[in-house]
């Protein structure tokens, strides 16, 4: 279920979320945080930490499940705003190659 919500809901240019930024955007779903707050990254991170380990991994699958049953209209919504958000808070690591590290110069 996880899997077919988050490609209903992924956004353009980013693909189909894998597992862990599901569960991210999931928590972040099922906590007290609003858009309206315009929260920081750092105030994201706190609270989908803090709903992860009140409700778990399970339980926020389930509040999300459950407002999508009885609101989808406004979950829909909700849901786009968590995967934009989670994107925001927690910036995926740079695919550049860095150059390999060079050995010291021996002296003679």
């Amino acid at each position: 279920m996880t899997e077919t919500l988050a490609t209903k809901t992924s956004l353009p240019g980013y693909g189909m979320p894998g597992t862990a930024e599901s569960a991210l955007a999931e928590a972040l779903f099922a906590s007290t945080l609003q858009f309206t707050e315009s929260p920081s990254p750092d105030k994201v991170r706190r609270a989908v930490g803090t709903t992860l380990r009140r409700l778990g991994v399970r339980g926020c699958a389930a509040r999300m499940a459950r407002e999508f049953g009885d609101h989808p209209d406004t979950a829909v919504a909700r849901m786009r705003w968590a995967l934009e958000t989670i994107h925001a808070a927690y910036p995926a690591p740079s695919m550049t190659p860095t150059p390999p590290l060079r050995p010291p110069a021996l002296t003679s």
